[in-house]
């Protein structure tokens, strides 16, 4: 039995997953990104010691998936938008010395990774990458079954990828990089600068709406989802390009309207991509559902310290 830590911008999620990938219980708490860490880790303390006794389960270890850049073999966190006064504080130490096993920790899009290649749509790929699509765009590169990392252990931001330099300006710093053209708030976006002034739908619009308002047959919203699907398809021909990638498996809450985008996001990968073989790069979706996160965090410590040596795929 492991702890599973999931630190959002919204909410810190707790939970315990066993050696098979099945989340046993959830607990949940808002996050106050403006908040103080000590007080944020006083209460991921008491939710997992609830589960534990909820359990009646003695935990092997703790992982913990996290949003923003973290620092994976010091424990740390690093500059993170949604904790500005978090940046240096070690989730991993204060959870070691609370409970006296294991801890470590992942970016949340690494651990969903390493979620969906041991328990997921990713098994038995070497080669694979995943990408989850909401409110932004992030990603996990797994080659050769282990976790992909950059300089200074540092996660790929590639939802920061360049893909029309002439797109909107995003919070990186670049115009036009994949998250500012197919993240959720993108297609929002996209509605505001094209509808005229009367069009009914502009209160309280989101990336969910406009789905369903495209499956309505709304003639905006269908050109949004398939400005979307091009975008999207963009993204992942490049990926393809540069990684040629057993899989690709698409999650996020974008994604859970994944039937309206896949078909020109194909067209789109099969009108480049002919110096490799892109046809034979499966994209899937993830399977984990809405416990992807959890069960991504408790994936964290498998790959750590699992004695298979925290290799994943075949």
């Amino acid at each position: 039995m492991v702890g599973a830590i999931d630190i959002g911008g919204t909410k810190i999620a707790v939970g315990i997953v066993d050696s098979g990938g099945k989340l046993l219980c959830r607990f949940e708490s808002p996050t106050r990104g403006d908040g103080p860490y000590k007080k944020a880790l006083a209460t991921t303390v008491d939710m997992l010691r609830s589960a534990v006794s909820a359990r009646r389960t003695k935990l092997q270890g703790i992982g913990i998936g996290s949003t923003g850049p973290v620092y994976p073999f010091t424990g740390e966190i690093g500059d993170v938008n949604f904790f500005p006064t978090w940046r240096g504080e070690n989730p991993v130490k204060d959870l070691q010395d609370a409970f006296a096993i294991p801890v470590a920790i992942e970016n949340d899009a690494d651990a969903a990774a390493l979620g969906e290649a041991r328990w997921g749509a990713g098994q038995n790929k070497s080669r694979l990458i995943y990408v989850t699509v909401g409110t932004g765009i992030g990603a996990g590169i797994i080659l050769d079954g282990h976790l992909y990392r950059g300089v200074d252990q540092s996660h790929p931001e590639i939802g920061h990828h360049v893909v029309d330099a002439s797109g909107p300006l995003c919070s990186c710093g670049f115009s036009g990089c994949w998250e500012s053209l197919a993240a959720g708030p993108a297609m929002v976006s996209w509605i505001e600068r094209h509808t005229p002034a009367e069009y009914p739908h502009r209160s309280g619009l989101s990336a969910k709406r406009i789905c369903d308002l495209a499956r309505e047959g709304d003639k905006w919203a269908r050109e949004a989802v398939e400005h979307e699907g091009r975008y999207l398809g963009l993204g992942l021909a490049n990926l393809i390009t540069m990684f040629t990638p057993d899989a690709i498996v698409l999650g996020g809450s974008v994604m859970k309207s994944a039937d309206l985008f896949l078909d020109e996001a194909r067209r789109t990968i099969s009108s480049g991509c002919r110096f490799v073989p892109f046809d034979r790069t499966e994209l899937a979706l993830a399977t984990l559902g809405d416990d992807a996160n959890l069960i991504g965090a408790a994936s964290v410590w498998f790959h750590r310290f699992d004695s298979e040596g925290g290799h994943v795929g075949s």
